[in-house]
């Protein structure tokens, strides 16, 4: 991950203003984010924060899949850890707009892509996050 890239900085100090509760801040700094990508790689890190401060599910699920439209173009190990938290942003947005089969296939998708996750909290937190949606959606997996 290049650190000295300007998008990565702006997407940094979006996640220090959400730690911090200045969300109105994150979210600009978002879009800042996005108003700066270069690249697929760029616009894939962007809309996947951009996801993140949204408050309507059909919003959060547009810059989901946005951010995987980029991922698929970037195509590459920069972007394989990021596939798991994409597709459950696009699972929950489905879910929270009805259209369970789409939840179910974007779940079952990011299950998929758990082998990529790292073996620490976060990755615990999005394979538990894929394990509930897969039993709460799946009736043969209760």
């Amino acid at each position: 991950m290049d650190l000295d890239n300007p998008v990565l900085k702006l997407c940094q100090k979006g996640m220090r203003a959400e730690v911090e509760g200045r969300l109105p801040d994150a979210r600009a700094l978002f879009e800042q984010a996005w108003a700066a990508r270069t690249d697929d790689y760029d616009a894939c890190v962007a809309a996947h924060y951009l996801a993140r401060r949204q408050d309507d599910p059909a919003a959060i699920l547009h810059w989901n899949q946005e951010s995987l439209r980029h991922a698929d173009a970037v195509g590459d190990e920069r972007v394989a850890a990021f596939y798991p938290s994409l597709l459950v942003g696009v699972a929950m947005a489905h879910e929270q707009l009805g259209d369970i089969a789409a939840a179910c296939a974007s779940f079952e998708r990011a299950a998929e892509y758990a082998g990529a996750l790292p073996a620490d909290a976060y990755g615990d937190q999005l394979r538990a996050a894929v394990a509930d949606g897969l039993r709460r959606l799946t009736p043969s997996r209760r």
